[in-house]
């Protein structure tokens, strides 16, 4: 460096830097995901052969980091084979045809790699820098071949144009050259190699990489015009190896097989693969989501969500269009402990007439449900059951208590509905009577009229008297359009809507900021969204399907919200809301099972007994039979609870818990060949029972 740094001329200071600079940026891509071989050496070797053979040579170009990782995480071969389905699914250009084009495409790339790149080479063509850069970027448009100078080395140019949609130059060259002018070929690089390893001799100096290339361009220009810039429009200005050059093989090349593949599917693969059926995993649906909590005037507050998958396959029965549907929710503390868990099952069914006013439309599926106060984790899966297909979407949500003024979540609707047939009932982004139809994008058109819906919460009199709303869409430049409201003039508080239309606005995306001021104008609270006008006239709309539930108040949501503060250890709170759901409807099962549960965690025994036992001996309600045993058990009326404990056992089969149970109780009893003979049979369906085993041991010892 000392040398170079004597030197006053600029091409040497620019050449010098532009190695160091270069070779750092390419460091900082290796480390954040543009190399492929760290991932690689983790596990790679302990795969099956049929495994390591393809993630280590079919397919160690083509595969991203991210579908690396998850594929040497799967822990069985029927796991693989489904993840190979998928990830040639997700290359698939054309899914309604038979033949996967970008398969058949790649594994040609690979055998033309093989028989015509490996000559000079004494491994297989597919791993030799010619058939890397074949099977990455298919057949160059042109090959100039310079092997017959003898005052270069044999050089080789494939020049490219027309990539430009897969993040690349709209015209370049690779090269390629031996370096002692026999061997295997290597890929050039005028930042590492510079334009003196084309030479065979010169007597210039060795680090003035702009004196090379006018020898070069003395013996061969078109090679000249590659030794310091891969790129056209660069090679004629340059003076120094190019730096994008440079970027371009190491960063931009390699990651060409990734540019259009959307491979968060790998994830949700790895996510589900054991709650949707292996059936499922290699049909992986992208989707859009959003999902907003609202307080209701009771203070319960209610997640609104919705989940819009990019397509819905239906299947063809006479002149019908049908399938079905499963929707699994769940929210989990940050724990990953399970707080509340949904599930429907929706039978879509459509004659062709319906089927050809909704072809092009998106599918929504709505819902809403009530939650406690929290920061809770929220995945929604959606299983197609005909076409095996499942769509999913996660996000963490936050339910807060009244802490002062606060602007909730903003709904952005491209239409709504006054006047709702729903009016007075529980319905997705239902407000009073009015109907928001959201979008999940945030996408508008200029003929749309936005509709915002928002919250204002806590506001006390004063602010609620003196307060007022400012409303500002504002992009990248300025102020699009702003509006102030006086909080006085709302007559729905805590519920706000505005309209605002947007022919006005030039297609673009925007932020939209709702900030709540105080009678002196200062910013209270303050919310903000994005959202986008296209260029189009009009864009494609969803069918919505959903579902309407009981008004706010209803026993219903009591009953969810106290098994959520069950689930959440908060017993408090849990038997207050059981109990008021109970009580307004104690014919309920479900009501008064969850009611008894709760009694049960409480040590609350004889009060579960007078509830359930009538229910258990006047309807045969046999759901009842486990939770009495356990009241009775706790309560020392052992017989009374091996009667229970059988009508469970009788009823719903074996169950290791309970015959453990049973086997308490006879040993209570002093019947201790019972309690041996069921506990033997425990051990038999589940060996792994140390204290059962030990129990066993001693009874046998005593006999």
């Amino acid at each position: 460096m000392r040398e170079f740094e004597k030197d006053p001329r600029p091409p040497y200071d620019k050449s010098v830097g532009a190695q160091t600079f270069v070779r750092m940026l390419v460091l900082c891509l290796l480390a954040f995901g543009a190399g492929r071989d760290g991932w690689a050496a983790q596990s790679a070797k302990d795969l099956p052969d049929r495994y390591r053979a393809w993630l280590q040579e079919e397919v160690v170009y083509i595969i991203t980091p991210k579908e690396r990782e998850v594929f040497l995480k799967l822990g069985t071969d029927r796991e693989r084979e489904r993840f190979i389905e998928a990830f040639w699914k997700q290359r698939d250009p054309d899914p309604d045809t038979p033949d996967n084009e970008a398969q058949k495409e790649h594994y040609r790339r690979i055998a033309y790699a093989n028989d015509k790149l490996g000559r000079d080479s004494p491994g297989a063509g597919w791993r030799t820098p010619m058939g890397r850069i074949y099977i990455m970027l298919g057949e160059p448009k042109t090959i100039d071949r310079f092997e017959n100078t003898t005052e270069l080395r044999p050089t080789v140019i494939w020049f490219y144009e027309g990539l430009s949609d897969l993040g690349l130059p709209n015209a370049f060259n690779v090269v390629f050259f031996k370096r002692e002018g026999i061997g295997d070929w290597t890929l050039y690089s005028p930042v590492s190699h510079g334009p003196y390893s084309l030479l065979v001799n010169s007597f210039g100096d060795p680090v003035d990489p702009y004196a090379a290339f006018q020898e070069i361009l003395a013996i061969e220009p078109a090679v000249a015009d590659i030794s310091l810039s891969l790129i056209p429009m660069e090679s004629a200005l340059a003076l120094s190896p190019s730096i994008a050059s440079e970027v371009l093989l190491q960063a931009k090349i390699p990651s060409v097989p990734w540019e259009k593949v959307k491979d968060a599917y790998a994830e949700k693969f790895f996510k589900y693969k054991d709650s949707v059926g292996v059936e499922y995993t290699a049909n992986y649906i992208e989707s859009d989501f959003a999902v907003h909590v609202f307080r209701d005037r009771s203070g319960v507050s209610f997640v609104h969500y919705l989940i819009e998958p990019k397509r819905l396959a239906l299947e063809r029965s006479g002149g019908r269009f049908h399938t079905t549907l499963q929707v699994n929710l769940m929210v989990s503390d940050l724990e990953g402990n399970p707080v509340h868990q949904g599930e429907r099952t929706i039978p879509v069914d459509f004659t062709a007439d319906q089927v050809d006013r909704i072809k092009g439309k998106l599918f929504s599926f709505q819902d809403l449900f009530p939650l406690i106060e929290g920061t809770y984790e929220m995945s929604v899966l959606v299983k197609n059951v005909l076409s095996k297909e499942f769509a999913s979407a996660e996000a963490r949500i936050t339910v807060t208590a009244p802490a002062g003024p606060e602007i909730g979540p903003l709904v952005l609707a491209n239409r709504t509905v006054e006047d709702s047939t729903y009016q007075g009932t529980s319905k997705p982004y239902l407000v009073g009577r009015t109907q928001l139809v959201p979008s999940p994008r945030g996408d508008f058109s200029r003929t749309d009229s936005l509709t915002l819906y928002f919250q204002a919460l806590d506001l006390g009199q004063d602010l609620k008297r003196t307060g007022r709303i400012r409303l500002t869409i504002s992009d990248d430049a300025k102020t699009a359009y702003e509006t102030t409201r006086a909080l006085a003039e709302c007559a729905t508080l805590p519920d706000v809507f505005e309209s605002v239309p947007l022919s006005g606005l030039a297609p673009a995306l925007y932020t939209l900021k709702v900030a709540l001021l105080d009678a002196a104008g200062a910013e209270v609270a303050s919310r903000q969204a994005g959202f986008f006008i296209s260029l189009a006239e009009a864009l494609p709309r969803p069918f919505v399907v959903s579902f309407p539930l009981p008004p706010a108040g209803d026993p219903v949501f009591d009953n969810i919200l106290g098994n959520q503060y069950l689930n959440g250890k908060n017993l408090s709170e849990a038997g207050l809301r059981l109990k008021k759901a109970y009580n307004a409807a104690p014919t309920s099962m479900k009501y008064a099972q969850d009611y008894c549960r709760w009694l049960l965690v409480s040590g609350d025994f004889a009060a579960l007994r007078t509830i359930a036992e009538p229910i258990f001996k006047e309807g045969e309600r046999h759901e009842f039979a486990g939770i009495l045993g356990q009241a009775a058990q706790a309560m020392g009326d052992y017989e009374e609870a091996i009667t229970f404990y059988q009508n469970h056992l009788s009823h719903y089969g074996a169950n290791i818990n309970v015959m453990n149970s049973i086997g308490d109780c006879y040993l209570k009893l002093g019947r201790n060949a019972e309690a041996l003979a069921i506990w033997k049979k425990s051990l038999e369906l589940s060996p792994d029972q140390d204290k059962v085993r030990k129990l066993v041991e001693w009874l046998e010892a005593k006999k």
